[in-house]
């Protein structure tokens, strides 16, 4: 079972593949922003890896940073939970104060149907 470490959290057992998004949320309590669902659509589920960055990543994700201009970040909606990581969770609810709620939660596969790269 991978283990996720959130600094500044804790670390977490995580189930084998789940995404990153659902345990960050799930497993750490993380009031981890997802405001288009978890479709690669808005990246207000941007991590930070500290280690164990994955080397593969889904087109969309890489398609979306690109038309945002976005470096040093990933899409926790389009990472697997496959092996140990330790991120900074930088995009929280708490940071978007005139926001309800992070958004709705996002479904337990990747969307859209991942191409990996």
């Amino acid at each position: 079972m991978p283990k996720l470490t959130v600094e500044g959290v804790g670390t977490y057992d995580v189930p084998e593949d789940k995404r990153l998004v659902l345990a960050l949320v799930d497993e750490a309590g993380v009031d981890q922003m997802h405001a288009c669902g978890g479709h690669a659509k808005c990246t207000t589920c941007r991590v930070e890896f500290v280690a164990g960055e994955p080397e593969a990543e889904t087109v969309a994700e890489r398609d979306k940073m690109a038309e945002k201009g976005l470096t040093g970040v990933r899409l926790s909606c389009q990472i697997l939970c496959d092996h140990d990581m330790t991120v900074r969770a930088i995009s929280r609810l708490a940071d978007f104060p005139t926001r309800e709620d992070p958004g709705s939660r996002p479904a337990d596969e990747i969307e859209p149907e991942p191409e990996w790269i």
